[in-house]
């Protein structure tokens, strides 16, 4: 035990030394605290090796078409216009009023199936508009928009993230996307209580280039507020690319939880409820939203991508995919290398022991996890590789934990919403999308993330100790 427990520090160590002090690309880190780790642990090069690899095989399989079909939704999303209708939507449904919320939200919803830093870049935009529209503090505007999405990015499948740690733990997706929309909302709404009264004293200025020719509303009439665009889509058509996924897979876990095996109905809900035949699905509909929006999609698509392409069929079945690639090929290595290093952990011998010495010193087994995810996310910066260790250590120790896979994955999520700072990518990302200094950032992203985790871990362990989760 005690030569595991050493393994697991070093490596850990080594990792962040090589992360934050060396600034070594995580690809590598992972790799070389994965192959210290096995040699700590007695295991000869090829051994250590073969793992990783195994590791690395498995999680890719288990989460590399979601994430690719995710990045191809978000190119739909931003082109087709669906995220200013989802805007206009929560403007109308509030009525004008704590407009922060209507680009909260719909960034909460942006960001389960798309990565977190490309929600930002979808929507700081709408963001600033709506702050100099109505003269709204930015400091509001961009706390309680940056916030909801790193919650979903962290805590709601199929957010790679979230999602290899739901897969590696063995958890239940439905269940996962279920409780880590409850507690993750929980956490929103009860930061944006305390909060907003605090970020509202902030009227630092927008980000020039996104307000350019943009005026003050005359009235506070919300239909004022609205984003003027012709062509928008419906509010339903524009949020099916990523509500549509997320409902299929919880219909299928809860057909698994209610029917009989072998009930034709369950059979058809596990086929299109699968995360990758569901993701598809909410890829199609992208494809429809840009066929039935063709000149507004084509005229997005040639103006972000600086292309004059005139096929609608080149730009969804050519130019969105190879997007999207691009997009998805850094956060698919780092994943499977994540999963490698955990591989290693997880098939140490000495690894079904580490829970029972844990339960000896009397540490409440429901926050190891949530403790666990914190420290490696202060630690590593990148919420994805986090999760993963810390689903890796968690995992043997699941039993004498005395939880469940679910609850498991929705604590490390939590978790990892705990101190992201200047090792974290998104949250450079934040201050420039926002506007902000790092002052800010360590305000607006760190300080308020911090207390919507401490929330959402809070919701967590209540759920838990109802014997619900």
């Amino acid at each position: 035990m005690t030569q595991f427990v050493l393994a697991i520090i070093i490596s850990i160590a080594v990792l962040v030394f090589l992360i934050v002090k060396l600034n070594v690309h995580p690809v590598i880190s992972l790799f070389v605290g994965g192959m210290l780790c096995g040699s700590i642990l007695g295991n000869s090069p090829l051994t250590t090796i073969t793992t990783i690899a195994n590791g690395f095989g498995s999680t890719l399989g288990s989460i590399g078409m979601t994430i690719i079909f995710g990045s191809i939704i978000a190119c739909s999303i931003r082109d087709s216009g669906a995220a200013k209708s989802m805007v206009n939507f929560f403007i109308k449904l509030f009525r004008g009023k704590n407009l922060e919320l209507s680009t909260g939200m719909a960034a909460y919803i942006m960001s389960i199936p798309v990565f977190g830093d490309v929600t930002m870049v979808l929507i700081s935009p709408l963001c600033a508009i709506i702050s100099k529209r109505q003269n709204k503090p930015m400091g509001l505007m961009a706390s309680m928009t940056i916030l909801p999405l790193n919650l979903t990015h962290s805590m709601v499948p199929p957010t790679p993230g979230i999602l290899a740690v739901s897969v590696l733990l063995g958890a239940d997706l439905g269940l996962v996307i279920l409780w880590g929309i409850v507690c993750s909302l929980i956490a929103y709404l009860l930061t944006w209580v305390l909060m907003r009264g605090w970020a509202a004293k902030d009227y630092y200025p927008p980000k020039p280039e996104y307000i350019e020719g943009v005026e003050e509303a005359k009235s506070n009439d919300y239909r004022d507020l609205l984003i003027q665009e012709e062509g928008l889509p419906n509010v339903l058509a524009a949020m099916s690319p990523i509500l549509l996924p997320v409902i299929l897979i919880s219909l299928a876990s809860f057909a698994d939880m209610t029917m009989a095996e072998g009930d034709p109905v369950r059979t058809f809900l596990d086929i299109i409820g699968s995360r990758n035949i569901s993701m598809f699905i909410g890829v199609v509909c992208g494809w429809l939203l840009a066929v039935s929006h063709k000149e507004k999609t084509l005229a997005n698509y040639n103006q972000t991508s600086g292309k004059n392409e005139k096929s609608l069929f080149q730009m969804m079945f050519n130019g969105w995919v190879s997007e999207a690639l691009e997009v998805a090929l850094i956060p698919l290595i780092v994943t499977g290398f994540g999963g490698g290093f955990a591989q290693i952990i997880k098939d140490a011998p000495a690894a079904t022991l580490l829970g029972d010495v844990v339960a000896a010193t009397g540490f409440p087994g429901f926050l190891v996890p949530f403790v666990i995810g914190a420290a490696m996310e202060c630690a590593v910066g990148s919420r994805t590789t986090a999760g993963m260790t810390a689903a890796g250590l968690c995992l043997p120790m699941l039993a004498s934990l005395g939880i469940s896979p679910v609850a498991c994955a929705v604590m490390i999520g939590a978790g990892t919403m705990i101190v992201s700072h200047v090792n974290d990518s998104g949250w450079w990302v934040s201050m420039s999308m926002f506007n902000m200094d790092a002052p800010r950032t360590f305000k607006y992203n760190t300080l308020v993330g911090g207390i919507a985790g401490v929330f959402a871990g809070i919701a967590g362990i209540v759920f838990i100790m109802l014997d619900v989760m």
